[in-house]
């Protein structure tokens, strides 16, 4: 424990008084984000824009009356710009260090401490280990792994609503403890959302999808590599990783395995929630039959995505959902692989680890993963650029399927519009005869495009070309006129949400990978065309989404990895390193250390494991996630040891394991406690269901997860604290 200071005089300062209200108030926000509204004044605000798009940064600004004018067309001065500033998770940790950095409360010291690392803790090994664990777990995730053997999970459990809710809580058990729960929650929360939604008798998703989150955090806890917080503990107190999962294994399967009965039986008893018979919705024949698509393809389902948006909560949007889980894509030879890569990769990481730490100093782990998400990396870049063809191929099938489907039914509005006009003027003609007063004039309509002569509402005319005028009073502002135009030989399409995103001329016919090479990086179709007006110029930002459709066209695997590893993982860990690093240097964490130490003196082992527990799991809903509380709790108990060094009296064996196998226990099964910023995965399961259009609320997230905490806690602490008087003596530990 060499550096770790035991002294507290230091709190008395106004800067040791400071950082920690500023870690108090960054640890509120981070449990309650917010966004701060920015008033920019409006000529700041187009002087900035105007230079970006001179820049060519962005397109050519289309939203004011006059180039350089701050008033609208009647001559009202426009309010200033509103910007929101997010104040979460990320900006607040970031914005706390600069803070105490501006105040010299820490320093360079400190900050370095954070970020290269101190006491047997280093921030860069931790991020870097497990981004590129992440890249490998992730990637079986984008084969389809896990969804074909959910799919498979859910054949087996034959409808019967007991019975498959046992299934898939074993093998999200099983599963998550070998690749952690961040692939579980990525992968089997979408799963589960489609599940419970194609099921007719599933009332809510309540008890699977809280199940799933508990059960993928509590299989975490049995390896160092699946979750960062086991990561920090082990570096922290040197813990050889085959000890750690040798000491957590058993308390894990029997939380586990008591968890199960109670969750059926009394948490979950609601036959609204687990019918004892699950009745699904079948797939058509033509569905059945249909080859499955990689996800991962943009427009890759075709028609099959837009009527599943528009029919999301009827039958025929259940039986569409139905296709996701019952005729799940497989990338057989990227799965095997990534199995293969995952597997060797944490053997020879244990192997490696049991090892090298006899001799006392530790080789950063990311030599070991950093090469094998490389090796994988290569595998995706390569299998992408081997098939570019037919997943091109895909996408543009898929696009032309959606855009004449759309312009399908924009035909179908257009002449249900007509006739409606129609109607009222027939009727608006018959009711001034009646009266004595000219018929208004017919509707003018546009010629089309063919020079035939016929207009859009004529069968002929729809083919072609289909167009909406707007009323001379109803024009826009920006002198433009907002057309409705969709056609069938891909030149221009009706309200794409995507359209901005595609490369030009990918909605033609078929064309040779020359061709496609060529137009890899076009720019984007603009949504709306002004009149008389050209295609809009290219600008980096064009550039950039052309870019990006285009790898997802052709590196799918890859594109989609890449999009969904935990980047902002790194800019919060390591400022709340360099937070709690200031807690450290101005006292705090001593003081915290001797409150412990008090405690443990008074209760025992005992006392030392429930009271940790307990500790662990509150502070991860008020101390930055679970991370946040790992690292804090690690520099406390660093102290502690030094404490007792200081003072000539040593832990026992029994106490100094017991602390620190119940914070493993409280900082994993923490997850899923009282708050959705408990831990990183709570928040990416949250915004997973809300696009599946579940919405948890944060009073229904503590009261559905207060009783399964309770349960898992107290039966892991029993289990550990029993497991300690087994195998552990009252002797001093041996450091």
């Amino acid at each position: 424990m060499n550096g770790t200071s035991t002294d507290t005089s230091e709190i008395r300062t106004w800067r040791s008084i400071f950082t920690l209200i500023v870690f108090i108030i960054t640890n509120i926000v981070v449990l309650f984000p917010f966004h701060i509204r920015i008033r920019v004044p409006r000529p700041l605000s187009n002087a900035v824009l105007d230079t970006l798009s001179d820049w060519r940064i962005i397109s050519q600004r289309q939203d004011r009356f006059q180039r350089g004018d701050t008033d609208d067309q009647n001559g009202k001065a426009k309010l200033p710009v509103s910007l929101n500033f997010p104040l979460n998770f990320v900006t607040a940790p970031l914005i706390a260090d600069l803070f105490l950095l501006a105040i010299l409360a820490i320093g360079r010291t400190e900050v370095y401490d954070g970020t290269i690392g101190a006491n047997n803790i280093l921030p860069y090994n931790i991020m870097i280990f497990f981004l590129t664990l992440a890249y490998i777990a992730i990637s079986i995730d984008a084969s389809g792994l896990i969804r074909w053997l959910a799919f498979h999970v859910l054949k087996k459990g034959g409808g019967v609503g007991h019975l498959l809710f046992f299934y898939l809580y074993v093998f999200f058990f099983t599963l998550g403890s070998f690749i952690g729960n961040d692939p579980i929650v990525l992968s089997g929360t979408a799963f589960l959302a489609y599940m419970t939604r194609v099921s007719s008798n599933i009332m809510h998703p309540r008890a699977w999808i809280h199940t799933q989150f508990a059960v993928a955090n509590i299989a975490s806890a049995i390896l160092v590599s699946s979750n960062p917080t086991n990561l920090v503990l082990a570096g922290a107190f040197g813990i050889k990783y085959i000890n750690y999962t040798a000491n957590m294994i058993v308390p894990v399967i029997v939380t586990a395995i008591v968890l199960f009965p109670f969750l059926l039986y009394i948490v979950f008893a609601d036959k609204s929630l687990i019918p004892f018979q699950i009745e699904m919705h079948k797939l058509t024949p033509e569905e059945q039959a249909k080859a499955p698509v990689n996800p991962n393809i943009p427009d890759g389902r075709g028609v099959a995505e837009e009527k599943e948006k528009q029919h999301e909560n009827d039958e025929q949007g259940k039986v569409l959902s139905l296709g996701e889980i019952m005729n799940p894509f497989l990338d057989k030879k990227g799965a095997a692989f990534g199995a293969f890569i995952m597997s060797a990769t944490l053997i020879t990481l244990l192997v490696i680890n049991a090892s090298d730490q006899s001799n006392g100093k530790d080789k950063p782990v990311f030599f070991v993963t950093l090469p094998a998400a490389f090796i994988m990396f290569c595998w995706d870049l390569g299998s992408g650029w081997l098939y570019r063809k037919e997943t091109r191929e895909i996408a543009r099938k898929g696009r032309e399927e959606k855009k004449q489907f759309r312009a399908k039914q924009e035909q179908a509005r257009l002449a249900d519009l007509g006739n409606e006009r129609s109607s009222e003027s027939q009727r608006r003609s018959q009711g001034g005869a009646d009266d004595g007063i000219p018929p208004p004039p017919a509707p003018t309509h546009p010629v089309s495009e063919s020079g035939d002569g016929q207009t859009p509402e004529s069968p002929a005319g729809l083919e072609s070309s289909a167009a909406i005028l707007v009323p001379e009073d109803d024009h826009p502002q920006n002198g433009r006129l907002t057309t409705a135009i969709s056609t069938l030989n891909g030149k221009q399409e009706l309200d794409h949400p995507d359209s901005s995103y595609r490369p030009q001329g990918v909605l033609g016919p078929a064309s040779s990978g020359e061709d496609e090479e060529k137009r890899a990086f076009s720019e984007p179709t603009p949504d709306e065309v002004p009149c008389q007006q050209g295609p809009e110029r290219r600008t980096i930002v064009s550039l950039v989404k052309g870019a990006y459709i285009w790898s997802q066209e052709t590196f799918p695997t890859v594109t989609a990895v890449l999009s969904h590893l935990p980047y902002a993982l790194l800019p919060f860990a390591i400022s709340m390193f360099v937070l709690v690093q200031g807690l450290v240097s101005r006292g705090w964490v001593p003081v915290f250390a001797y409150g412990w130490d008090h405690w443990v003196t008074k209760t025992g082992t005992i006392g030392a494991i429930s009271g940790m527990g307990f500790i662990s799991v509150i502070l991860c809903n008020f101390s930055g996630t679970n991370i946040g509380t790992t690292i804090l709790i690690c520099r406390v108990i660093q102290a502690w040891q030094q404490i007792h060094k200081d003072n000539g009296l040593p832990i026992t064996d029994r106490t100094y394991w017991g602390t620190i196998y119940a914070m493993a226990l409280g900082v994993n099964y923490g997850a899923f406690s009282a708050a959705f910023s408990a831990s990183l995965a709570g928040l990416l399961w949250r915004d997973i269901l809300s696009r599946k259009h579940i919405h948890v609320r944060r009073l229904e997230f503590a009261r559905v997860n207060l009783p399964i905490i309770v349960i898992a806690m107290g039966v892991g602490c029993a289990t550990l604290t029993i497991q300690i008087y087994v195998v552990r003596h009252n002797k001093p530990y041996d450091s």
